[in-house]
């Protein structure tokens, strides 16, 4: 008898719904095909992959060790059903599941996704939004194909490599109690005193306003956190505080007139973006057009 990915596949759906019968309701079998499988599979190791608890099966340090190998080798499997499957006329049909931190999400990729559809209408994208730290951890856990990120990846042993750089700038409303002096630019001093509309901890957004900010000011004498980009932008256009945000981010309130870019003496504001995949998900063509990505990144792809 030899370790099959039906088997790795139950595993794998036993470990994320907890029960066998959970399990069986998410890939169309029943619990005792679910528990027979899972059964052959542990014979079949010699090892116990869970500890029973109640009703509740739990991964033990075996089965937390197969999980991931299991789940990459599925991916594998279904990337290569993916890229072999014949294809019709406009295009082979492909569906990708890609994460952008926020910015990226709301901003750069509805029009990337536009063009790949006019070009291939069989192709789909999920887009998954979120900040940094969670996107990089969906890759990790192979729950997306490829992210993209505007802060720096902790997650340990993905692969990055740089997409593009983004423009920074500080925009202010209309009803900010110091607007009118605002609109003639504004001195380091005044920006040290300024209060800071910033995103939350582990956001690209607020740690590139970091990093591009605070080796000038050398700290914010207040700041207020809000818990998106657009809440920042409305918050500036009330008058709550300076927003440093991407220049895509901002341009619809800053051609309505709502949000106005502050002239400063500080260099000019940049970041970069980064791509970061799990080292068993390949790039083909397709996410290749819909990134906009040179032969030479990720090249095994």
């Amino acid at each position: 008898m030899h370790l099959s990915l039906r088997q790795l596949q139950i595993f794998s759906a036993i470990a994320e719904a907890g029960t066998t019968t959970a399990a069986g309701e998410t890939i169309g079998l029943s619990q005792s095909a679910v528990s027979a499988a899972l059964n052959e599979l542990e014979s079949l190791l010699g090892l116990a992959l869970f500890d029973r608890i109640g009703r509740r099966l739990v991964l033990n340090g075996h089965g937390r060790a197969l999980l991931p190998e299991a789940r990459a080798l599925l991916a594998g499997m279904a990337d290569l059903e993916r890229r072999f499957r014949s294809g019709q006329a406009g295009g082979a049909p492909v569906r990708w599941r890609v994460g952008a931190s926020t910015t990226i999400g709301n901003y750069l990729m509805p029009s990337r996704i536009a063009d790949l559809l006019e070009s291939n209408g069989q192709a789909h994208v999920d887009l998954v939004i979120g900040n940094t730290r969670e996107i990089t951890s969906a890759v990790q856990r192979m729950e997306v194909d490829i992210g993209l990120i505007e802060g720096p990846n902790h997650e340990p042993g993905l692969d990055v490599a740089e997409w593009m750089d983004d423009e920074l700038v500080i925009v202010f409303g209309e009803r900010h109690p110091r607007a009118a002096a605002l609109r003639a630019g504004a001195g380091l001093e005044a920006l040290r005193q300024a209060c800071w509309l910033l995103r939350e901890p582990g956001s690209g957004t607020r740690e590139a306003a970091e990093h591009a900010l605070l080796p000038h000011l050398h700290g914010f004498a207040e700041v207020l956190q809000l818990g998106g980009t657009e809440a920042i932008k409305q918050g500036a256009v009330a008058g709550l505080g300076l927003a440093c945000l991407s220049r895509h981010a901002v341009a619809d309130l800053v051609a309505l007139g709502k949000l106005q870019v502050l002239d400063s003496p500080l260099p000019p504001l940049r970041r970069r973006l980064w791509l970061v995949r799990h080292p068993g998900k390949r790039v083909p063509a397709s996410l290749r057009q819909l990134l906009g990505l040179p032969a030479d990144v990720f090249a095994d792809g």
